[in-house]
């Protein structure tokens, strides 16, 4: 079995669009990232590997949920295309490269683009996906290159407003 974690970046900054790659997170943001991260903690589900976007926010939001799931923030894999609007399909061959030692990958990045990501993996994907929204995937597969769209089946999902 593979599992992919799927995570929005967390509430930021309302303003400062013009300079929206350095946009920071809010306090509610940042107590969210940490209780959603905890709540993952207690169910046991912790990635082997993070990538994530290099944005500010997005950067914030993966240290603390690597920080409440033991995860070395030395070790994130940051891949600038999950900011600047990364392809499902590219999506998908990123993840179907991956070294198969790991089992979980958790990916941290923007709308729409984290909800085309659900969209390409989940059958009938329709939910909204607020800030810090979470999901977690898992496909019946021992290898990441066999991995397809579609095939995955949501086994969790936290939203900041239903904790």
């Amino acid at each position: 079995m593979k599992r992919v974690i799927i995570v929005r970046h967390a509430k930021t900054i309302q303003y400062g669009y013009d300079q929206d790659y350095d946009r920071t997170l809010t306090d509610r943001g940042e107590d969210h990232a940490d209780r959603i991260s905890q709540e993952m903690f207690k169910k046991g589900i912790k990635p082997d590997l993070i990538i994530s976007s290099p944005a500010v926010r997005t950067t914030q939001t993966t240290k603390i949920f690597a920080r409440n799931l033991g995860y070395p923030t030395g070790n994130v894999r940051y891949v600038k295309k999950l900011y600047s609007g990364m392809l499902t399909t590219s999506f998908i061959q990123m993840l179907q490269e991956i070294d198969d030692q790991h089992t979980t990958v958790m990916v941290v990045g923007h709308n729409p683009t984290v909800y085309n990501f659900m969209d390409a993996l989940l059958p009938n994907f329709s939910l909204d996906v607020p800030t810090c929204s979470t999901v977690v995937i898992e496909f019946d597969i021992a290898n990441w290159p066999v991995l397809t769209d579609y095939s995955g089946k949501m086994t969790h999902r936290w939203i900041p407003d239903l904790l």
